[in-house]
């Protein structure tokens, strides 16, 4: 017998390796490859057991293995792995560095290349820049300018940062003849105010004397001015988007995501229409990134059964639609932020809540039953009260890690109610961009509209990571209304500055206790966005056996001078293992 053992070991050689050909793992249209460092700490994973690496080895879609180059090298020509071809292994420059893909928790895609698209008010000084910068698209688009029955659209004014700080009028567009006579809707910067012409005011006809949870705002003579305020711009027959004009939004949103470095977007309130694009888009071809969608319909009645859920669906998995999106109240410029004392500069009001609290409380309920993840927006300390309320009545008893209900903004809240929200494991996602984009407004109204205490709990995001159960705290942009480049949010993070180095309390930043971390924001814009979206088990860090998707940075954000993290460009964009942004 021991003659025919030599045999016996051959023919099990040969059948092992022809199992291995024939009924093995399937081959990655990928090639193995690894990405290394030239340093041992240039990878940042946010992987707790393996903060820093030298190299990620990837493998298929997914990330096969970190760690130095050599111990990656020798892992990979296991046993019975030979089939594969030589490991591929590429270095990044030295200066610079890799990180997990990036996701944006509270975005707005088609709302981003509407924007870009059509016209760009962002930054105008004044009425007569804003009027300006229509005039220049009428003349740049023969068919607008041809045909006055085309619909003009925008975003971006801010009549706060006006020499005259207020509200534009519908008749402010007549002073430019080629204006005249036009279809004119541009939404305010935060998108919880619109400002149309005369002639959609004509196209309105008679208007309601008052709208539940908005206002049409009114001159002396009652008469409307062509201002409308959160749920009163439901009014205006502004026309949806086609199919046609949101693939062309999606593309222009999706193109400048990845060269920011974002690989994953949650969509902060996908409508019905929307919806059934992505889901069609998914079902057809690759979805270019991840998404993770919010519905949303503006509608008291429950709506939930009018929504497919949505789980890794479509082709290679990139789509989901498992939450919704609820609004309480407006936003600070617009004066519809719900507040628990009036404005100082306007004492007639203490905000707009844009749905009624027992209403809120059933959708709630039944959002909760149905297994739907529930995001609420919530900007000013009565609204944010009002949603923790109900949230300790409903999900008391609940397994919060399964739940995860979110407070979409949580700009604005009391100490105790700070506090409150973490120890009822409710979500704070947020938008460092807010806090230095309001900080000057916000110090102009504090001793009257909040005071030195009240104060200590707005934009308070150190805070909210203390009093978190498990430390965790989406960070986003609202892009459009704040830029799409996630570094903007990790720089307002760690600094509390504005982009020019500058806040109220001079270059230490607006209330520096709140800074984050350099690791806290990085953590904030990948696991803590994946937890949120409940995808922390695939994707937010680089460890073995997550999809591979990373960024490659051209400097060290987590060590490079705070002055110089603006300055940082994307070389690549990695999803899944594929590079869809520049080159490794």
């Amino acid at each position: 017998m021991s003659a025919d053992l030599p045999k016996t070991w051959v023919a099990l050689a040969v059948a092992l390796v022809l199992g291995a050909v024939f009924h093995g793992p399937p081959r990655s249209s990928i090639q193995d490859y690894a990405v290394c460092s030239p340093t041992s700490e240039g990878i940042y994973t946010v992987d707790p057991a393996h903060p820093t690496v030298q190299c990620i080895l990837v493998r298929d879609t997914y990330i096969a293995d970190t760690g130095s180059l050599a111990d990656i090298t020798t892992r990979a020509r296991r046993l019975l792995d030979f089939w594969r071809p030589p490991l591929n292994v590429s270095f990044i420059d030295p200066k610079s560095i890799i990180i997990p893909g990036l996701a944006d928790a509270h975005a707005h895609i088609l709302s981003y290349g509407s924007v870009k698209l059509n016209v760009d008010l962002s930054g105008c000084a004044s009425k007569q820049e804003v009027l300006q910068r229509l005039v220049d698209f009428v003349k740049a688009r023969p068919d607008i300018l041809n045909d006055p029955s085309k619909w003009i659209q925008g975003m971006g004014w801010d009549q706060n940062i006006w020499a005259i700080p207020e509200y534009p009028h519908a008749d402010d567009f007549d002073a430019e003849p080629l204006l005249r006579g036009r279809r004119i809707y541009l939404d305010r910067i935060d998108g919880h105010a619109a400002w149309v012409s005369r002639r959609v005011l004509q196209l309105m006809g008679e208007l309601p004397n008052t709208v539940d949870g908005g206002e049409i705002i009114r001159d002396g003579s009652a008469n409307p001015t062509g201002i409308f305020v959160d749920n009163a711009m439901s009014l205006i027959p502004v026309p949806p988007p086609s199919k046609a004009d949101m693939l062309r939004y999606f593309d222009r949103t999706v193109s400048d995501a990845l060269a920011v470095g974002l690989t994953s977007i949650h969509d902060a309130a996908t409508e019905p229409d929307a919806v059934e694009f992505y889901r069609q888009y998914a079902e057809s071809k690759r979805l270019p990134l991840r998404l993770y969608l919010m519905g949303h319909l503006d509608s008291v009645e429950y709506w939930g059964d009018k929504l497919p859920h949505l789980v890794d669906y479509g082709v290679d998995k990139r789509l989901n639609l498992r939450s919704v999106k609820l609004f309480t109240d407006g936003a600070l410029g617009s004066s519809g932020a719900a507040l628990l004392e009036p404005y100082s500069d306007n004492p007639s009001t203490s905000g707009i809540m844009r749905i009624q609290e027992g209403v809120l409380s059933d959708l709630v309920k039944r959002f909760h039953a149905d297994g739907w993840q529930v995001n609420v927006h919530c900007i000013g300390d009565r609204a944010n009260r009002v949603v923790l309320d109900i949230f300790e009545d409903v999900f008391a008893g609940a397994n919060m890690s399964e739940t995860r209900p979110r407070i979409e903004h949580a700009q604005i809240l009391t100490l105790e109610d700070l506090e409150r929200m973490g120890r009822l494991g409710v979500i704070p996602s947020v938008q460092p961009t807010h806090a230095t984009s309001d900080m000057w407004y916000a110090e102009q109204r504090r001793d009257l509209l909040w005071g030195p205490e009240r104060i200590r709990g707005a934009y308070a995001y150190r805070t909210m990571i203390q009093t978190s159960r498990n430390q965790v705290l989406p960070l986003g942009s609202d892009f459009p209304v704040e830029g799409i480049n996630p570094l903007l949010g990790f720089y307002a993070a760690v600094t509390r500055l504005s982009i020019s180095g500058k806040s109220p309390h001079g270059p230490q930043g607006w209330y520096p206790e709140q800074r984050l971390t350099r690791f806290q924001a990085l953590k904030g814009m990948t696991l803590d966005a994946a937890y949120a979206s409940f995808s922390e088990s695939a994707i937010g860090s680089l460890a073995v056996g997550k999809k591979a998707d990373f960024v490659v940075l051209d400097r060290d954000i987590m060590t490079v001078p705070e002055s110089e993290i603006l300055g940082t460009k994307v070389q690549a964009t990695v999803i899944d293992g594929e590079v869809v942004y520049g080159g490794l």
